[in-house]
């Protein structure tokens, strides 16, 4: 589901992903982007959440959950969750995702272009790396909740900077600092 060709074809959308400030800069992104992919697709193993039983649906913002649709858990390589994640989305893609979700799990240029849309737009995930911020502020910014503030790094999270670190040195570059939550 996963290919070269539906990544390239979305970051397309997106001319500064990957291409902000130095080269190590530059690197550090791609390789904390793939980091967190790895982590939440288990090395692009899973389309869709593992647990699906969770709806995400979070009325507060002012964004419904039609009737009849499905779960907003987690889909793509970023895991998009939650219902007022997908409205942005499909906003920004001018489709309706939040009346049928799925599309993110079915269209492989559409799942790239949802996680790079959150990683650019939604989480500050970009800003945190071109910004010196440090590999932490992704983790906090896609999973902290669940990841982050427990007095340690959690499996998951020390999984996420296990890879980065990983990707870091295959891209030959410093991983920089603030690697944890």
């Amino acid at each position: 589901f996963y290919t070269y060709n539906d990544f390239i074809a979305a970051t397309k959308y997106y001319p500064t992903f990957g291409s902000t400030g130095s080269l190590d800069v530059q690197k550090r992104e791609l390789a904390a982007y793939f980091a967190n992919v790895k982590q939440e697709t288990g090395t692009l193993q899973y389309i869709r959440e593992i647990n699906q039983n969770n709806v995400y649906c979070d009325t507060s913002r002012g964004i419904p959950c039609p009737a009849g649709t499905k779960a907003y858990y987690g889909r793509g390589p970023l895991q998009l969750t939650w219902n007022y994640n997908y409205d942005a989305a499909g906003k920004a893609f001018n489709m309706n995702l939040l009346q049928n979700p799925d599309q993110v799990a079915q269209n492989g240029v559409l799942s790239w272009r949802s996680s790079v849309w959150f990683w650019m737009q939604n989480s500050n995930c970009h800003t945190a790396i071109t910004q010196n911020q440090g590999f932490g502020a992704t983790i906090r910014a896609i999973n902290g909740g669940q990841e982050c503030g427990k007095g340690s790094e959690t499996q998951p999270a020390q999984n996420r900077i296990n890879y980065y670190k990983d990707f870091c040195s295959q891209l030959g570059v410093s991983p920089g600092g603030n690697l944890g939550c």
